[in-house]
């Protein structure tokens, strides 16, 4: 199937939205690959954490990474040193094989500052039949309710 790219600088504490959804649901994707780069390399330090959720986030964002929350897809954690001899840059990311058919939100929190990162992320794109439309959009209504 196809992959769709996203990519995007976002700012500190804020969260960023990519629009995913259709009127039939017929259209379900997949995270396929999720990185992050720091947009100052070499002139900032950070340490900064990047979430993909499927439900709209309260702002401030949160640094706690909690694997057991249902409608978190995904989480990047960046750390870039000033200079390179205080500890290399380190980047890891966690995402979910979960098919979704709505929009995802990006959320960001330096933890140690107030730098901005970029993300990149690869999202296969999946035909879905009526049954795994139904799956799908009966877990978006049940993760939209819980919040």
């Amino acid at each position: 199937m196809p992959i769709k790219s996203f990519r995007g600088l976002i700012p500190d504490n804020t969260q960023d939205v990519i629009n995913l959804h259709t009127n039939n649901g017929s259209t379900g994707y997949r995270i396929v690959k999720f990185e992050l780069y720091p947009h100052e390399p070499g002139t900032a330090s950070q340490e900064s954490v990047v979430c993909i959720w499927k439900v709209k986030q309260t702002l401030p964002v949160l640094t706690t990474v909690d694997f057991g929350d249902n409608t978190m897809l995904a989480s990047g954690y960046l750390l870039n040193h000033l200079t390179a001899t205080d500890n290399p840059a380190y980047m890891d990311v966690v995402f979910d094989n979960e098919i979704f058919n709505q929009d995802i939100y990006i959320t960001h929190n330096d933890v140690k500052g107030s730098e901005q990162v970029n993300y990149y992320i690869e999202l296969e794109q999946i035909k879905l039949d009526l049954s795994e439309q139904t799956v799908a959009t009966l877990k978006d209504i049940r993760n939209t309710g819980t919040q």
